[in-house]
């Protein structure tokens, strides 16, 4: 009986399953764990530093291990791979990615997952080289893939009697200090006109500069500084 309880686990259900072997079916999964902890590391190097990073990389290595046995098995049986579809079609995950590059990095885990289910190691290795250097591009040059959209908000204010005669000026003075911004609005509400610049290409360290060339040209003007992208390199 237990010579019949062996040899029925070594079939792992599947003639199929059983011709890989077992030495095969376990390096499947252990360079999905690999690759799964390595996309991971990748997280935390490139996207987890960020102000907006979260802790969905703990989940990568279980993630992995659990993809790649699915398919793994599925592959092997169409009864299983059928009953995976009927059941994906009614199961609903609801609960909302907030980052979007996180979807990136979960995409990648799942194909990683798929290659080493598959073994297609070779490919796995080129998908991985290829997604490292994707994301040293990015880091390289963070700004390339959101040229259009600006870095942050310039907000100067000061009192309506006086916008007259400074609105040109710092209007002026906005544009030589920041070539590559633009004006936004100007508003005048409860005795008080607001200037809002849009910023682009400029750090958080030049600020201090604008601002006091704001106030020297009006020493009444309140100035206020808004980044969209705080934690950005």
């Amino acid at each position: 009986m237990i010579d019949q309880l062996w040899q029925a686990l070594q079939e792992f259900g599947s003639g199929e399953m059983a011709q890989v072997g077992f030495g095969a079916l376990l390096l499947a999964l252990a360079v999905s764990l690999a690759s799964s902890l390595f996309i991971a590391y990748l997280y935390q190097t490139f996207y987890r530093a960020r102000a907006t990073g979260s802790y969905v990389h703990h989940a990568f290595p279980l993630m992995g291990l659990a993809i790649t046995g699915i398919f793994v098995s599925v592959q092997f049986s169409l009864p299983l791979s059928l009953g995976l579809l009927g059941a994906l079609s009614i199961v609903r995950f609801r609960t909302p990615i907030k980052e979007p590059e996180e979807i990136g990095f979960i995409l990648l885990v799942i194909a990683t997952s798929l290659t080493a289910a598959t073994f297609n190691l070779g490919f796995l290795a080129m998908l991985l080289a290829v997604a490292v250097v994707a994301l040293f591009i990015i880091r390289s040059d963070p700004s390339f893939l959101s040229r259009r959209s600006p870095d942050g908000m310039f907000m100067i204010t000061l009192p309506a009697e006086q916008s007259a005669d400074v609105i040109a000026p710092l209007v002026e003075l906005l544009t030589k200090q920041v070539p590559a911004g633009s004006v936004d609005s100007i508003a005048e509400a409860d005795g008080e006109v607001s200037i809002s610049y849009r910023l682009s290409r400029i750090t958080p360290l030049q600020t201090p500069a604008l601002i006091a060339a704001v106030k020297a040209a009006s020493s009444d003007a309140r100035a206020s500084v808004f980044f969209y992208r705080a934690g950005d390199a």
